[in-house]
């Protein structure tokens, strides 16, 4: 019973870094109709940043630099190479393909000056842990769960509250329409690349804290298993990106946890198993657990 409590505990800090990333997936694609397959490496520049600075600004200024810094970069990457493609659907093809080359290069050059080290990025936990009655858990992970409940809180509010949020639900529905409108959909963009830049860097802290050994090269690609959270939860769904992470961090925690009772599956079945979970959902619903079936006129 210890283990499962600590299981499901784990499940749910990843399940809420996970979101942390996938909102951003979900937001720049009801902005932009684009897929950015950057995200990781946006995430691996934000800790990066962290880690090289938290030495001189403390952790708290490290990261609040490397939030502006990782926003500024995404929202600078939309606007210069992404936008000047135009903003209709079939530019939206196009761009996510050019998302895929953005990718290659950060990626080549983060992964250049990380080379083999693991990177600590100075966070105020450490290895510390917390007794919850027959359960320890890591205090990094209790700081995952509040600091990204409050931040996707602040999102949400930020969707539901402000003109920006109305804007971006408008060019959700219909690009086209919103524009006749009068929505200036080029700040609509940037301000969902700047917001899935700054939730980026956030979610590199608690995925390189411990029981992590720190900032690798691959953490990018640990990020991107927050792609089929998105999917799964239908990728314009705020709240459906909000339950696929959650369900997609357990079932990771899970099979990890119980990998030698299901050793029958391999021994790398945890990496795939939040893709197996995608495919199975999306066989019974295929616009994700949130989405809504599209209507066209013919």
């Amino acid at each position: 019973m210890t283990v499962f409590l600590d299981n499901i505990l784990g499940g749910i800090a990843l399940g809420a870094v996970y979101a942390l990333v996938a909102l951003g997936f979900v937001v720049i694609f009801k902005a932009s109709g684009v897929l950015n397959f950057a995200h990781g490496s946006l995430l691996l520049f934000g800790g990066y940043l962290t880690a090289v600075l938290h030495d001189d600004l403390g952790f708290a200024g490290a990261l609040a630099v490397a939030v502006l810094a990782t926003a500024a970069l995404a929202g600078a990457l939309d606007r210069f190479l992404l936008q000047r493609g135009g903003q209709d659907a079939h530019s939206a093809h196009v761009q996510t393909i050019v998302t895929i080359g953005i990718d290659i290069v950060l990626l080549t050059d983060l992964a250049r000056r990380i080379g083999g080290d693991l990177l600590s990025l100075g966070d105020p936990w450490g290895d510390a842990v917390t007794e919850l009655g027959p359960v320890t858990v890591a205090d990094s992970r209790l700081a995952a769960i509040g600091v990204s409940a409050v931040v996707i809180g602040g999102v949400f509010a930020l969707f539901r509250f402000t003109s920006w949020g109305l804007s971006l639900r408008a060019a959700a529905e219909d690009l086209e329409a919103a524009s006749l409108m009068g929505i200036r959909l080029g700040r609509v963009r940037a301000g969902a690349w700047c917001l899935a830049g700054a939730l980026a860097a956030l979610a590199a802290v608690f995925l390189a804290a411990f029981p992590a050994p720190g900032l690798e090269r691959s953490t990018g690609l640990i990020a991107l298993n927050a792609f089929p959270a998105a999917i799964l939860g239908g990728l314009a769904s705020p709240a459906g990106a909000l339950a696929g992470s959650l369900l997609i961090g357990l079932t990771e925690a899970l099979v990890v946890g119980y990998q030698s009772e299901l050793h029958v599956l391999g021994e790398g079945f945890g990496d795939v198993a939040p893709y197996a979970v995608m495919l199975l959902v999306l066989l019974v619903r295929p616009t994700g657990l949130f989405g809504a079936k599209g209507a066209a006129r013919v």
